[in-house]
């Protein structure tokens, strides 16, 4: 049974964009052994990350309860669970969202002002907002 998962946390400080790149080189390599994909963003102004993980149940919900231990975050908040019958991520073991391609009028298509906070918005305004980024091709690598 394959399920998504989106959740949001406030990166610590120490979290710049060399961690960022060590945080993904190691997720794609973990990620392709487990089967899950899934897309990874880091709004550097708000140090906030929001990502979508997709794959089995048990390897997406192993996956998180070691993300919830992860120091290098915290106030982690479940945005969105859901069975799915297929990914909408296959194509990245962890893809990145291009902040700097993000249009500030879709921010605040979803939200009241053009800040990244999944904190002040639904959940599912925060998927929305994932499949927007991912029709504009505001998601690099794979």
């Amino acid at each position: 049974m394959l399920v998504r998962l989106m959740y949001a946390s406030r990166a610590v400080p120490a979290v710049d964009q060399e961690e960022l790149l060590a945080i993904l080189k190691q997720s794609k390599a973990n990620n392709t052994k487990s089967g899950v994909t899934g897309a990874l963003c880091l709004c550097s102004t708000e140090r906030i990350f929001i990502q979508v993980l997709e794959g089995g149940r048990e390897a997406v919900n192993g996956l998180y309860r070691r993300i919830l231990a992860d120091t290098r975050h915290t106030d982690p908040v479940l945005l969105h669970y859901t069975e799915i019958d297929e990914r909408r991520f296959a194509g990245w073991s962890m893809g990145q969202v291009s902040m700097q391609r993000l249009n500030p009028a879709l921010l605040l298509k979803y939200s009241e002002s053009a800040r990244l906070d999944p904190y002040a918005v639904s959940g599912k305004a925060s998927v929305a907002l994932f499949e927007e980024l991912v029709a504009t091709a505001a998601i690099m690598g794979q």
